[in-house]
């Protein structure tokens, strides 16, 4: 069996997720006692106590998911299945951050200190309001992007999550994604929703974002990856630390290829299993409709990690 660490972006977390895996194992724990450390406050009070209205603000849900990947990577570590056993990583958006960590490229403080400026920097790209997404369910990526560009009536309207052979997610000017909904359900597909987002993430108007990550990824020391890290905006695998910097930069305005980027872990790369590391599910639910043959397996509690090292062993 040929493995990949596949870790979730925004939308997975959920007020109590990593709790068990930090009581369970302290090795965890310490993941989530540095990224409490790295940022100055109790985000894990906030991630196993708070409120789902507080932990879904941008920058506190992208440096809590990453931290709850990262515990669950450590509490498989413990059980003795590490970063080495695995062909490639991968993560859908904020995941390639988790991703990248797990890779070793850059420390747990520092990717919590980059993911928390990250969330801010989306956030403030745009005025609430102005911005918008919808998921576009039962179109193919060609078909979708054709309802954006025809959509956009000289505001921006473009493919920004390219997730599965049936679910394109569209981002840009409100109006223009508004439009691209209609559209969407008019040329035939079974569903379009609106996001409840607060950004229009991963299109050109988040510029101002990317050059905020650009400025903060130039402050940060990227270390050897010791497995490639197959990124958003190729689809392929990549283990150059100057390529990532640049890459996660682009990412910032660019579409999330992760359907590409499965294919070409399931094809060319040879995987034939898919471990989701972290809070939910909905990467393995995407990566069983791309490799219908892969087998996927969720790892976000201290069960998940004792089932998954057995199977692996057994």
């Amino acid at each position: 069996m040929s493995l990949a660490f596949v870790f979730p972006g925004q939308g997975a977390q959920t007020i109590g997720m990593g709790r068990d895996l930090a009581e369970a194992y302290p090795a965890a724990r310490a993941v989530f006692d540095e990224v409490d450390e790295a940022l100055g406050e109790n985000l894990s009070t906030l991630i196993w106590e708070g409120e789902q209205e507080a932990l879904t603000l941008t920058q506190n849900a992208q440096p809590a998911l990453m931290a709850t990947s990262i515990a669950a990577l450590r509490a498989l570590e413990v059980e003795g299945v590490s970063i080495a056993d695995v062909s490639f990583v991968a993560g859908h958006s904020l995941g390639e951050y988790s991703a990248l960590c797990a890779a070793g490229a850059f420390s747990v403080a520092d990717t919590a200190k980059l993911l928390r400026r990250r969330g801010l920097a989306m956030q403030a790209a745009v005025p609430v309001g102005v911005g918008a997404m919808a998921a576009i369910l039962g179109l193919d990526i060609e078909a979708v992007r054709g309802v954006a560009a025809d959509a956009a009536e000289g505001e921006v309207c473009a493919v920004a999550n390219d997730n599965d052979p049936a679910q394109v997610v569209v981002s840009g000017h409100k109006a223009a994604v508004e439009r691209a909904a209609v559209l969407a359900k008019e040329r035939g597909a079974k569903r379009a929703l609106m996001l409840p987002v607060s950004a229009p993430f991963h299109c050109e108007l988040m510029e101002p974002a990317a050059r905020e990550m650009a400025a903060a990824l130039g402050d940060v020391d990227m270390n050897y990856l010791r497995v490639p890290v197959v990124v958003n905006v190729l689809a392929r695998p990549c283990s150059d630390a100057t390529d990532i910097a640049s890459l996660l930069v682009e990412q910032v305005t660019q579409a999330v290829r992760w359907r590409e980027s499965v294919e070409w872990m399931a094809g060319e790369g040879g995987v034939t299993a898919f471990w989701e590391i972290g809070a939910g599910k909905a990467l393995s639910g995407m990566i069983r409709r791309i490799a219908i043959e892969a087998k996927t397996r969720t790892v976000g509690t201290s069960g998940d990690v004792v089932a998954a090292v057995e199977a692996l062993k057994g």
